[in-house]
């Protein structure tokens, strides 16, 4: 059964007062501003179009001032405010406990014709108009998962390397970052006697996001905004009270906070939207956190939820000539198989059995060039003979791999009935990659790298339309 949220401040009873009234009708001037020592994050939130959020993460009971430019400064609002959430009855971990945000979400929306911004004297990454270098990461928590008896080892930096992919992409000075999901990963305690994890927090509260993502990912977090893209541990039975918390782009309300399962047939979806990266070039991102390794049947809940969604982005991909479709699940990918074969198709069934009743044959719209996805737990760049949009899978970040992938395929083996493949480039390893335009931005092309954990590039692949060639550099 679901609970009301408790507040919960490690602060006085002033300053629960103080936050009860930042959270009500009080106007900002009468609730003093969050003191910068005790501010833990400020990041920016790319959200469509053009438009950015800047979040702060406070442990103050009041939102911290923001500064726009020369201007005077003003207090942020609050998204949520502090509480600790009731277990909640789903999800495949025996262990359990309620999920404790010890910390205020606030935000503010970047005005038109701003170019710097400080918080408590912070200086927050800003948007660019331009974008021309963009750092693309996913899958990146360490896995603590008693159901699969899987627990990387989250103290060793060699072993879960996300702090240090984050420190070399930030060194790569980005205009964009963009996360494609799977930020959380730290679902049960770590076992006794195991010195790889011992200290970890776990669940879902702040704690064990702080300790997944924010904390290692600080260096890359102050380089530049980000576009974050739902995973499937961010749906509603697992982290995703703390995704609309810190990530997601649309307002913060009971209905979509993953607070109440009620709720969940609803806030388990968002909208489709697009972030303008130039005047003839988007990206599309889609939320496929609650999408199924099996086809749904058209009488399912979620095919028509992703029905809804994709005649949403065949809308979004007619405005521009270019786009970039994102979502966490790959469609045109493939994945290790058993030992007789080096290889299976890897493309989610659940969103295939939806996609292919508005586009039989390519899966996607035909302004979609390129899919960037995350969740298989591996690098691979695909590129067809066929009129499919070029494929990259990046979902080498940090989480635990899952064994090798081949490093070629047999010839007639496709990711999905009709599509042939011409070219195909992957790798095993923990990295990141980087996304460059290279000349005007009619010309539609880029180049992808694909970088080690210390930064060293690994692969290079040339973009042209819904074409990719891929070179491999050193490893």
């Amino acid at each position: 059964m679901f609970k009301s949220p408790r507040l919960w401040f490690s602060t006085t009873a002033l300053l629960t007062t103080l936050a009860l009234a930042a959270c009500s009708s009080v106007p900002a001037l009468f609730v003093a501003a969050a003191p910068a020592g005790e501010i833990e994050s400020v990041y920016t939130v790319q959200a469509e179009g053009q438009r950015a959020i800047v979040r702060a993460l406070t442990r103050s009971a009041s939102c911290p001032d923001i500064a726009w430019d020369a201007h005077p400064a003003q207090a942020m609002s609050v998204r949520a405010a502090p509480g600790a959430m009731a277990v909640r009855s789903v999800g495949a971990q025996v262990d359990k406990k309620e999920a404790l945000f010890d910390v205020l979400t606030c935000e503010a929306t970047w005005p038109a014709g701003v170019l710097k911004a400080r918080v408590a004297g912070r200086e927050v990454p800003a948007p660019k108009a331009d974008i021309r270098r963009i750092v693309i990461i996913a899958d990146t928590g360490c896995r603590m998962k008693a159901s699969e008896n899987a627990f990387q080892l989250c103290n060793d930096v060699e072993q879960w390397p996300f702090a240090k992919i984050a420190q070399s992409a930030a060194a790569l000075k980005p205009d964009l970052v963009i996360h494609i999901g799977d930020m959380h990963y730290r679902e049960s305690p770590c076992p006794q006697g195991e010195a790889g994890c011992v200290g970890s927090p776990w669940g879902y509260g702040y704690d064990a996001w702080k300790a997944d993502f924010f904390n290692p990912a600080r260096p890359l977090l102050t380089a530049a905004p980000w576009v974050f893209v739902r995973g499937n541990h961010e749906s509603c039975a697992r982290a995703g009270q703390g995704w609309f918390r810190f990530m997601d782009r649309q307002p913060w309300s009971e209905a979509r906070s993953c607070n109440d399962p009620k709720f969940d047939q609803d806030a388990d979806y968002s909208d489709p939207y697009s972030v303008a990266i130039g005047p003839d070039t988007q990206f599309v991102v889609f939320d496929s956190s609650k999408t199924s390794g099996k086809p749904f049947s058209f009488k399912d809940h979620a095919y028509g939820k992703y029905k809804t969604q994709m005649l949403a982005v065949d809308q979004l991909t007619a405005l521009k000539p270019h786009s970039f479709f994102m979502s966490h699940h790959p469609l045109l990918a493939f994945a290790p198989a058993a030992k007789s074969k080096p290889a299976r198709p890897g493309g989610n069934a659940g969103l295939q059995s939806v996609f292919e009743t508005l586009h039989p044959k390519r899966l996607f719209p035909d302004n979609v060039n390129v899919t960037l996805h995350g969740h298989i737990h591996f690098f691979e760049a695909i590129s067809f003979k066929t009129a499919h949009p070029a494929t990259l899978v990046l979902g080498n970040s940090g989480s635990a791999n899952e064994g090798k992938i081949p490093l070629s395929l047999p010839p007639d083996m496709q990711p999905y009935p009709g599509a042939v493949v011409e070219d195909y480039a992957a790798r095993s390893d923990y990295g990141f990659a980087t996304l460059d335009r290279i000349g005007p931005e009619a010309s539609a092309r880029w180049l992808l790298t694909e970088y080690n954990i210390a930064g060293g590039a690994v692969l290079r692949c040339n973009i042209l339309g819904s074409k990719s060639k891929c070179e491999r550099v050193a490893d």
